[in-house]
Parts: C-alpha cells; structure tokens; sequence
C-alpha cells in the first residue's frame, strides 16, 4: 500500500486530538502515526516478554520481532548485513559509544579528532570530552557565511595524527546537507574512519552507508516518526569488534566466571540488560510507514513547504535568515529584527504554532555566527501549505503589534 503526502496528516492523530496545531518543530522530535502507536501498544496488551531469554511462544515471538528490526533497519540505510545494526537509546548514545568504547583507547596526546562547526552537541561534546580525556586535540571544518562547510580546509585538517572525523549529514540549525561523499573520501585516503549524525536525515532522505562507504552512522527513532529513548548505531564490520560494550549485566554474554567474562560480537555486546523492545518494534514499524512513501516525492514536499516559508519571511521585512546553503533540507532558523527569538516563539505557542527558539543544542555554531539564538521552523510530510501560511500570517502580526 502507497500512502499520497496530501492525505497523510489523517495517519497522525495527534492532529485529531489538537486540530488546531501547526508543528512545526520537527527536527526536534516528529509526531507519531497510529500504526506505530498501535504497534507499541499491542506489544504491552498482547505480546509482552523479554527477549532472547525464554523458550516459551511469547519470548520466542518477541525475539523474532525484535531481530527482525535489524533487518528493516539494515534496508533503510542500505547496510550490507543486520548484524552491522546496535540498538541503542539514540544519536547521543550511539555517538557516545564510539567516542567512548571505540576510539578513546585508540587516542593518546598528539592525536587529533575532526568535527564541523555545525555539530550538534551530540556531535560535538562526546569528541571533546574524550580528547580531554587523552591529551589528543580537536579540530574543527570551517562554516563559511552561507552556512557551507569549507571543504577546502578539510584535506590540511586530516594528518597521520588524525584518529576520526565526525560530521552531521543535515544541519539541525541551517539546514545544510552536506557533501558527505566527498567528507569520506578524503578522509579515506588517509584511513581515516568517519562518523555521520544522521539524526535529520534517516527516514526522510536517501541514506546508503554502502555506498557512502561511511564507517559508522547514527540516528534515532523519534526523529522519524518512531517512540523516544530509541537509537541506532550501524558500524562498519572491520571496526564491530573493535567496540567494547558500554554497559555490563545481563546478555551481551558468552560465558561469565568469577574472574573474567567472555563477551558476544557485536552488536549484541551493546545490548546489555533488558533492552527497549517496544522501542525497537515501534522503530520498526515506522520504518514499514516510511516504506510506504515515495521518498522523493516526500523531500520535494517538505522542500517546497520550506522554500516558500522562506520566500515568505524575506517578504515580511526586517528578517535575517540564517544560513543561505545551495543544498539545505527543511529547516529554516531565522530572526525578526530586534526582537528576541523567545519573545517570537512564545508569541507562535499563543497561536497554536509550535516553533522552537534557543542556540539548538549548537551553541557554538550560533556564537561564531555573531547570534545568541535563532527562531527554527522545520517542516515534516504531515505539514502543508496552510501550516507556512497561518504561521506568516502570525509573524506578520506579532511584528506589527510588537514594533
């Protein structure tokens, strides 16, 4: 079954309960459609076990479901095998893993990690602890005035001291995609691993870490229609064993004694304790809805939604936006002249319009832009022209009746 974009908002029932709603705040977290909800909650009435622990129907039913995600997952971003697939609590876990379990015991003063000056803080803070950690120094690619990433410097930044580059693939501010191709093809001429945030882009963009040939990916569930506290972290199967479990207890497991545990392989390693299993089914469904979607029909959508807000905020007066890539997704941050963003959002909020004011968890990003904060619209399948124009119309008001 094919479900059209124009009919799609039906799918979403928090729009039922709260028919006024323009959200608008999508690279925060999406809303969720009934399926997954559905999905979730006959797991509890009906299903529920735990995994990979009983032999009764109920447990061995669970078990199936929950593997069978890895395989749903390993589809969507084109990953040659499900067991490249680690279910964690999301992007900032999954990042956390690999800067913690991975490449700190790899890193010694003299070393260097790479990111980008438009990291998240998810991106951005796992990196910078664990150089402090070791002594290793950390650098950062460039954002020129259009919100671009100055490629140019990446090749004099990437040494023999260079132990990984990570890079988000859309900005969570400007809306940039970047060039990720090229990122990792530089940085693999000189065997250095790269580490892609996809937190704006699984589920609603093209991804495919074959292709890309990137060495570890991830991304989270509640960002593209699936359950919170819900994540995932692909690893290149050369590094899989590399990776040292960040929890300890139960599973994860081949044999326990008093004086040594002999632990599985990965991705089970990681998996320790009793894991979110309707978490896991629930992203599993919301890949089954993303599934039934035309994915090009679906960036151009938001895309369109995007540009057009856009047009539409220059024609106000006195707007700067922020951020003017030739690539950008669906997220626009912006400012009204002399007025504080929070003032802006909480004017939105009185009208139903949910918008998110703050630095984005980007601060750094924000500060080297000369700004304390921004005003994000993001745009999601479920958003439609109405929405860009209920929220104009809003911001026309507000700037009348503040200025």
């Amino acid at each position: 079954m094919s479900l059209s974009i124009h009919s799609i908002k039906s799918q979403f029932p928090i729009f039922t309960h709260r028919p006024e709603l323009v959200y608008l705040d999508n690279a925060a977290t999406s809303q969720k459609p009934q399926s997954v909800i559905q999905a979730i909650a006959n797991f509890y009435e009906k299903e529920n076990a735990n995994v990979h622990r009983g032999l009764y129907e109920l447990s061995g039913n669970a078990t199936r479901r929950y593997e069978e995600v890895r395989k749903k997952v390993s589809r969507l971003i084109g990953a040659p095998d499900p067991k490249t697939i680690a279910f964690t609590k999301g992007t900032t876990e999954s990042i956390n893993i690999v800067a913690q379990c991975f490449l700190k015991k790899n890193l010694q003063k003299g070393d260097n990690v790479i990111v980008s000056a438009m990291e998240h803080h998810a991106n951005l803070i796992p990196w910078q602890q664990v150089c402090e950690q070791t002594g290793a120094a950390l650098s950062v690619i460039p954002v020129d005035a259009n919100g671009e990433l100055r490629l140019e410097n990446l090749d004099s930044l990437l040494n023999a001291h260079t132990k990984l580059a990570a890079v988000t693939h859309i900005s969570n501010v400007l809306g940039t995609i970047n060039s990720i191709e090229d990122i990792i093809s530089i940085a693999h001429k000189k065997n250095i691993p790269v580490l892609i945030d996809a937190a704006q882009s699984a589920g609603h963009d093209r991804i495919n870490v074959k292709n890309w040939d990137v060495d570890f990916l991830a991304f989270s569930a509640h960002k593209m229609f699936g359950p919170m506290g819900t994540g995932v972290l692909y690893c290149k199967e050369e590094y899989a064993e590399q990776i040292d479990p960040l929890n300890f207890g139960g599973g994860g497991i081949k044999n326990v004694e008093f004086g040594q545990t002999e632990f599985l392989n990965y991705p089970h390693k990681l998996e320790a304790g009793t894991a979110n299993i309707s978490g896991v089914i629930g992203l599993g469904c919301a890949i089954d809805f993303v599934a039934q979607l035309d994915t090009n029909q679906m960036v151009a959508h938001t895309k369109n939604l995007s540009d057009t807000f856009t047009n539409k905020l220059k024609s106000i007066g006195k707007v700067q936006i922020v951020g003017n890539a030739k690539n950008s997704g669906s997220i626009v941050s912006f400012n009204l002249e002399n007025i504080h963003p929070h003032d802006v959002a909480g004017f939105l909020a009185n009208e139903n319009i949910a918008v998110r004011a703050g630095h984005h968890c980007a601060q750094p990003l924000l500060e080297s832009m000369g700004m304390p904060a921004t005003v994000r619209a993001s745009f999601s399948i479920y958003n439609t022209m109405g929405d860009v124009e209920k929220a104009i119309e809003a911001l026309k008001a507000f700037k009348k009746f503040w200025l």
